[in-house]
């Protein structure tokens, strides 16, 4: 009876070890994988931020009109409001919705 009961209880030990160690290297590896994206994540937020900045600096009115300034010997032609885009999401929309227009008059073409 002593017998059985120990070797129960080694199983039972072993088998939990053993399984212990399967988790424990299932998650050491998602903590791999979670570091790495992370990583990512913030080269990919700084370059997002420095774009915004770039674009938000490049396109500030007064910058523009010094660079102007400063390349005088070319003729530069005013634009008008209309062509002028607030935000880069309103000039993705605008493109999406010339595209939608071409593809449903292309479809229309084919049709007659």
């Amino acid at each position: 009876m002593l017998k059985i009961k120990f070797l129960i209880s080694i199983i039972t030990f072993s088998s939990l070890l053993f399984g212990t160690s399967i988790i424990k290297n299932q998650s050491r590896e998602l903590e791999k994988n979670i570091y790495n994206l992370s990583k990512k994540i913030n080269l990919i937020e700084k370059d997002l931020n420095e774009s915004q900045l770039d674009f938000s600096y490049l396109t500030s009115p007064s910058i523009l009109e010094n660079k102007i300034e400063l390349i005088d010997h070319q003729d530069y032609i005013t634009m008008n409001y209309s062509k002028i885009f607030p935000s880069l999401l309103t000039f993705i929309n605008f493109k999406n919705s010339i595209a939608i227009k071409d593809n449903y008059n292309e479809e229309k073409i084919k049709k007659k």
